[in-house]
């Protein structure tokens, strides 16, 4: 069965001097050799939308040995499906070839997900082995056209995000499609369509097959991307934050905060950690831990107790090392920022994750107004100078904690040979 002909629309809101010049220079090597080349996907969807696009990739009829031999800054990469990373200037750009929607070279795993995919097509072929239709629109730097086999157009216009082909099948080769729908509609305030959303209860459960890697990585594109509030509260409202954290309360108004937190962080290109947002999401897990443990502020069984919390996590999303780290650190912060005790404020001051600790307990205080009034009074140390901070420091109530004093030992001691020394 033969595809039919695609719209070609002249008329249309991007400007060529919003494109990537790079990504036009690729185009048009490509071109230039003899092969057929379009700028693809997300650039062109977000240009549409009046977004700037992040990545500008790029879907040729070139195999990717071919695009290797042309771009001597090049190199191939990918198991499922080879693809082409061509660096142009100091710009990475994706180079993919055209490939078929349908056909018998399918590799699938038990749980019925693509695993290998390496029957090339032609530019039809193409835009109907995609997920959707948004993400299907092809752009001729040339002729300053775009191709449009799906409707893409016209889901734009409607901001509507579809699949191409059967939902169920879509998702059933890749559950993760459904994320991926969430972080669409967050990030283009477009609505996920009805046929897609009946089927998010299943498509919930089939994540457990889903690489722990790749989750962890989606995770990054849902709420680091500078629409995570919007991401969670369509998630929230589904089966889907249960599976990816299991332990969060998905109405919580300190999760809520944080996404709105480092969704302004990132519109003010400041610094953003993956690891202070899954200290908040697992926080209500081990704060339980805690409590029902008693620790006592025992550094050593707050530590059990962190690890434990991300251990469960792991099962679920593999949270790399250095950010597991840095939620446990900012955990175990919590009781010393609360205690204030004088003798050891200058070294909680001085710790590393002081500021991250601090911004925890001011989202905690939402919640709690006596530790609200404590964020207050660290926010105002901050403000002093050493003096001062000293005076705030003076003022503090004693904890009625001493050190005790070491008693001496019996023994055959050399003469004049201190405890110290010996």
């Amino acid at each position: 069965m033969s595809n039919p002909p695609p719209q070609r629309i002249d008329d249309h809101i991007i400007n060529r001097d919003d494109l990537d010049n790079h990504a036009v220079e690729v185009v048009r090597t490509l071109k230039g050799a003899g092969f057929e080349a379009y700028l693809v996907g997300g650039c062109v969807r977000d240009l549409l939308c009046q977004m700037k696009p992040k990545d500008f990739d790029v879907a040729t009829n070139a195999t990717p040995t071919e695009v290797r031999t042309l771009f001597r800054r090049s190199r191939l990469i990918g198991r499922r499906f080879p693809i082409a990373h061509v660096r142009s200037g100091r710009e990475l750009f994706e180079v993919s070839t055209f490939r078929q929607a349908q056909h018998d070279d399918i590799e699938t795993n038990e749980h019925g997900l693509i695993v290998k995919d390496t029957a090339y097509g032609t530019a039809a072929d193409d835009a109907f082995r995609r997920d959707f239709t948004i993400n299907a629109l092809y752009y001729d730097v040339e002729s300053h056209e775009i191709i449009d086999y799906v409707g893409g157009i016209e889901d734009i216009v409607n901001k509507r995000l579809r699949f191409i082909g059967d939902p169920a099948d879509r998702l059933a080769e890749d559950p993760v499609r459904m994320l991926r729908a969430i972080r669409f509609a967050a990030k283009l305030g477009f609505r996920i369509d009805d046929d897609i959303m009946a089927l998010v209860d299943d498509t919930a459960e089939r994540l457990d097959a889903i690489p722990g890697a790749r989750l962890f990585d989606e995770f990054l594109k849902l709420f680091l991307s500078g629409y995570g509030e919007a991401a969670w509260q369509l998630l929230s409202s589904t089966p889907l934050a249960h599976s990816l954290f299991p332990s969060c309360d998905p109405d919580s108004e300190i999760v809520q905060a944080a996404m709105r937190n480092t969704d302004q962080r990132i519109a003010q290109d400041q610094p953003v950690t993956p690891g202070f947002l899954i200290a908040v999401l697992l926080w209500a897990d081990f704060d339980a831990r805690s409590r029902e443990a008693n620790p006592e502020n025992k550094a050593g069984l707050v530590y059990d107790i962190a690890t434990d919390t991300l251990a469960v996590q792991q099962q679920h999303i593999a949270i790399p090392r250095r950010f597991s780290t840095f939620a446990r650190e900012v955990w175990q912060l919590q009781p010393r920022l609360i205690v204030r005790q004088p003798r050891n404020i200058r070294r909680v001051l001085s710790h590393k994750r002081f500021r991250a600790a601090f911004d925890f307990l001011c989202l905690r205080g939402l919640q709690d107004e006596a530790l609200a009034e404590l964020g207050q009074w660290w926010e105002t140390l901050q403000t002093l100078e050493r003096d001062d901070q000293q005076a705030m420091i003076d003022a503090l109530p004693s904890t009625g904690k001493r050190r005790r004093s070491r008693r001496k030992r019996s023994g055959n001691r050399p003469s004049g040979t201190t405890q110290q020394e010996s």
